[in-house]
């Protein structure tokens, strides 16, 4: 009877089991496999050079780590800039406040518009001659500040990575939001009462609580940033000579050109970025344990 009993409970999850073999794990096998040959992408030959991929890439590319530094920037700026601006409407909207849902509308019609259409119109506010910031800076007095933002090193980057930020953080605040409202409202009220103040409640009661929340939410800006491409490839062609490539274009561009057996080197990069998100995933995991030990 247990044995029975077993097998169908087996048998309600194995079709989820097997889209998830079907759509995960075999297409991470076959790339993995593809990470170890030397291809082109069209032929049907393929050359096994075992982990040579894998060292070109952390020993001698010399674009992957700038590339990677470049992702790394960008998610900086999202941690920073993006989460704290997510946190602080979330707070604000936590409150009843009119217009509380419109806000919450409005807040979260970045993240869900296309990558491509926030580009071109960022773009346009960032055109060198007739763009939109320039003009307003001109306008103001400000002509010595205006300049191709997305066309000098020393500020494109920085432009795609703000962008990026305003676009996302849509995700956070719906999230932190979501967060602030399972904290029980009798907490916040017995400590009023006690005397302390609105930094002591935020300290002492949201901040302890909303741990699991914000791990979460930084775990997801990691992925999506460190994974963010459309922006930089739409805003800035994502060309080394900017300082704008990032892993995912680096691995696009091997794939997209052809190059002679590269295929297999792409593979390898996307490998290789899939592990670096892993690990800082579950870093992140751990520190957050440490935290809530202390």
């Amino acid at each position: 009877m247990k044995v029975k009993s077993t097998l169908e409970n087996y048998l309600f999850i194995l079709p989820a089991v097997a889209i998830f073999a079907t759509f995960y794990i075999y297409p991470f096998y076959e790339i993995f496999n593809l990470g170890l040959h030397s291809w082109d992408g069209i032929s049907g030959a393929r050359v096994f050079v075992g982990l040579r991929n894998f060292k070109e890439i952390l020993f001698q590319s010399r674009y992957w780590w700038p590339a990677m530094g470049h992702a790394g920037y960008i998610t900086l700026i999202a941690l920073t800039f993006q989460n704290a601006l997510a946190l602080m409407l979330a707070l604000a909207c936590d409150k009843q406040i009119r217009l509380g849902k419109f806000y919450r509308l409005v807040f979260f019609i970045p993240p869900v518009l296309s990558e491509v259409v926030v580009a071109l119109i960022w773009k346009w506010i960032f055109e060198p001659y007739s763009g939109l910031l320039n003009h307003w800076l001109t306008g103001s007095g400000l002509a010595h500040a205006a300049r191709a933002w997305l066309a000098e090193p020393q500020t494109a980057l920085t432009c795609v990575a703000v962008i990026h930020s305003w676009k996302g953080f849509g995700w956070g605040f719906i999230i932190l939001l979501a967060g602030l409202q399972t904290i029980p409202q009798q907490l916040y009220e017995a400590a009023r009462v006690d005397g302390a103040s609105s930094w002591q409640r935020f300290r002492h009661l949201t901040m302890p609580l909303m741990i699991p929340v914000f791990v979460l939410v930084s775990i997801l800006t990691i992925l999506g940033s460190m994974q963010a491409f459309v922006l930089v490839l739409k805003m800035t062609a994502a060309t080394p000579a900017l300082g704008t490539h990032v892993p995912v274009t680096q691995i696009l561009y091997y794939m997209r050109n052809f190059q002679p057996s590269r295929f297999g080197f792409a593979c390898a990069q996307g490998i290789v970025l899939g592990l670096i998100l892993v690990t800082l995933s579950f870093m992140q995991i751990y520190i957050s344990k440490k935290m809530k030990q202390a």
